[in-house]
């Protein structure tokens, strides 16, 4: 019985023609670190911008989705601000202030 078995799953292996590896186009290919410096650059809030802006808040947002805005960013932040880099850390600061200045404009003192 087991051989039967072993049997038929060896000829469905071999039967199986490997497909030829996709390549992308080099125009597609990202660089190395390209990526990693993308995120970085949106990841990191230029010290000139206003705290609606680094929340990404249009001034004619409904407060509903205004406040789901600021609940999901305060959820990614207030993990960070407990991290062991200190960059992280002072991101997660500046964005957590941000936030709390946002909150306090559209909904009043907390």
């Amino acid at each position: 019985m087991f051989k039967k078995i072993l049997q038929s799953l060896s000829k469905s292996q071999a039967a199986k023609v490997p497909a030829a590896p996709v390549s992308k186009p080099a125009a597609e290919t990202p660089k190395p670190g390209a990526v990693l410096q993308k995120i970085s650059k949106a990841a990191a809030p230029a010290a000139s911008q206003t705290p609606e802006e680094m929340c990404e808040i249009a001034p004619k947002m409904p407060k509903d989705q205004i406040h789901a805005r600021l609940k999901l960013l305060y959820r990614r932040y207030n993990r960070s601000a407990s991290s062991l880099d200190p960059k992280i850390r002072q991101e997660a600061d500046t964005m957590l202030d941000a936030i709390v200045k946002v909150r306090e404009k559209f909904f009043g003192e907390i």
